[in-house]
């Protein structure tokens, strides 16, 4: 048996997914670095290889809300047009590593670059996601539709304010636009909540499986959109480098096409992405002035804020 990789005991885990007949004997696990929120990692006994996630280090809370959420909107979505790993067991004990966790199948796949031709192929998942009723997979007591956007608003202007260190102009005129205009959804879906390439296994031009649902919900499907939308033009926000920019507008008509929604609001909507973006990006600055960060790569987050504004300030 290797070494422990950080946040997973693998006697521990062996002895629990033997006993729930998945594994057999001495397991090996490897961490998948890249990660900034919940821990995955790649397990193997002799024959088999899963998936396993787990909170992050220092999870404080002792619940299992995220793990819960994540394994409750894969195992729903198992069979639908959305490819989704296929989820084998979920433990809400954290004894047994240390905290809660699940495991799910173990899908090839990468993130090669985004061409026009994966464009569609994204955005073609995504409508298929927002076509699904809730009520039809279980999901219909998943999130809290009503007042959705009202609540994203608000959400992410406390966020801006707990991570205030220096002056960003335009920024709360953004919000106020944003808040005093705020559209009126139409049907709810199910929300991905940062549906990006770099949030997918892709082989041979098709999603193989859309990961990382941490912060999926019932609410406005069109916010998933614009968050699409947006990583699709700055590439340095983890959405995979650019053979050839896609076009937005024809992401805009495959997906109008395919869903058949009322788009004529979507630049507010892309201008609350900009905006949470922005608050994100502001964070991470913030946390970089104060030597809170490990790693490359946080000295040129702070100077992606502005443009963000500015783009924003253009759409609303």
């Amino acid at each position: 048996m290797n070494a422990d990789p950080p946040g997973l005991d693998l006697a521990r885990l062996a002895d629990h997914l033997q006993k729930e007949g998945l594994t057999a004997g001495p397991l090996t696990a490897e961490l998948i670095v890249g990660g900034k929120s919940n821990l995955t990692y790649v397990v193997r006994d002799a024959t088999r290889t899963y998936v396993v996630r787990r909170p992050p280090l220092g999870h404080v809370l002792a619940t299992a809300h995220d793990m819960g959420r994540e394994h409750r909107v894969m195992s729903a979505l198992q069979d639908t047009p959305v490819p989704v790993p296929r989820t084998y067991h979920l433990c809400l004990d954290p004894e047994v590593i240390g905290a809660p966790f699940y495991v799910m199948e173990h899908v090839e796949g990468g993130q090669p670059p985004l061409t026009p031709a994966l464009a569609r192929e994204l955005v073609g998942v995504l409508a298929a996601l927002h076509s699904i009723t809730p009520d039809d997979v279980g999901l219909g007591d998943f999130g809290r539709p009503e007042g959705f956007l009202q609540r994203q608003v608000s959400r992410w202007k406390r966020q801006l304010d707990a991570s205030r260190s220096r002056e960003v102009p335009g920024i709360d005129d953004l919000y106020e636009r944003l808040a005093r205009d705020v559209p009126v959804s139409g049907e709810p879906a199910i929300v991905h909540g940062d549906f990006k390439l770099g949030n997918t296994l892709i082989a041979g031009g098709r999603v193989r499986a859309v990961l990382d649902w941490e912060m999926s919900t019932i609410g406005d499907p069109l916010t998933d959109l614009a968050l699409f939308l947006l990583y699709g033009e700055v590439t340095a926000l983890d959405n995979g480098t650019p053979d050839q920019a896609p076009d937005g507008r024809e992401t805009v008509a495959r997906y109008a096409e395919a869903s058949g929604r009322d788009l004529s609001r979507l630049g507010w909507y892309v201008g609350l992405a900009c905006f949470k973006l922005a608050v994100i990006a502001e964070g991470i600055h913030f946390r970089y002035t104060q030597g809170l960060t490990v790693g490359g790569g946080f000295a040129e987050v702070g100077a992606q804020v502005a443009p963000l504004v500015a783009r924003g300030l253009m759409e609303v």
